[in-house]
């Protein structure tokens, strides 16, 4: 389940660690999701190495793995301070070949590249902003296909004719736009400045950030250069972040308010 997934990233690291079953299933029935409902993501969720099952005074609650700590560590900053390319950077050239008895390897690949927002220029040649170089690396090594790969350093691509009718061709702009263009239709009327510490703050906040963060995943920054003039990821990155400036604390103080109190001391 997507919201829990995310409430779980938000709140479970910032509060202490570990969080009573009890109090997540409080949570999200905040966010309009039933008990039941959650429980059985929450076994989902163990099942699958984010979620290791702790008891901790007599109540039985839930921690995040190492690995999927990892995980959300990597996401905070993809998430919340996306970065685009400069008309100087360097791009990243990703080569790979398999044979067709490893066809599914090499559909693995091409989807996990596809997540954190590389192009495609030919089937097996992909193409992405060189600040992700060490997340290709990450995927290579965790499909065991590095030594299938090689990666090339490359300044801005020579083509024949338009690069941004190119560059449109190895990646979907017009589903990358409307992704924007639909994240703020939701959110642009969100009230920012000073918000409440209640429900409806943290409601809002959770709901924002998980529509958000598959966005700067599959949108890798490109620069204004490739973009079509009236490319709307800059505002919709502002957006996010004033909505996230203002509700993130007053988020988490809500949180904290549902925990138990000896899991909110100082």
């Amino acid at each position: 389940m997507s919201l829990l997934r995310t409430t779980i990233g938000l709140y479970l690291r910032q509060c202490g660690g570990w969080m009573p079953a009890k109090s997540l299933t409080d949570l999200m029935e905040v966010l309009d999701v039933p008990v039941e409902l959650t429980r059985t993501a929450l076994t989902r969720l163990k099942q699958k190495g984010v979620l290791t099952a702790e008891v901790n005074a007599g109540q039985k609650g839930y921690a995040l793995t190492d690995a999927a700590e990892l995980m959300f560590f990597r996401g905070d900053r993809r998430i919340n301070f996306p970065r685009n390319m400069r008309p100087d950077d360097a791009w990243c050239l990703i080569s790979f070949s398999l044979p067709e008895s490893q066809r599914e390897r090499r559909h693995q690949l091409r989807r996990h590249l596809s997540w954190i927002g590389c192009g495609t220029v030919a089937p097996g040649l992909w193409i992405c902003p060189d600040f992700l170089r060490e997340e290709v690396k990450v995927i290579l090594q965790e499909l065991s296909l590095q030594h299938h790969a090689v990666l090339f350093t490359t300044q801005t691509p020579e083509v024949a004719g338009d690069l941004r009718a190119t560059v449109n061709e190895w990646w979907d702009l017009e589903y990358l736009a409307e992704l924007h263009k639909e994240f703020a239709a939701e959110y642009g009327a969100v009230e920012t400045g000073s918000v409440p510490s209640n429900a409806e703050t943290f409601a809002t906040y959770v709901k924002c950030v998980d529509r958000w963060r598959v966005i700067p995943y599959v949108d890798p920054g490109l620069p204004k250069s490739c973009l079509p003039d009236d490319w709307p990821g800059g505002r919709c990155t502002v957006l996010f972040q004033d909505i996230r400036n203002s509700h993130e604390l007053p988020s988490l103080e809500f949180v904290r308010s549902l925990l138990p109190v000896s899991l909110t001391k100082e």
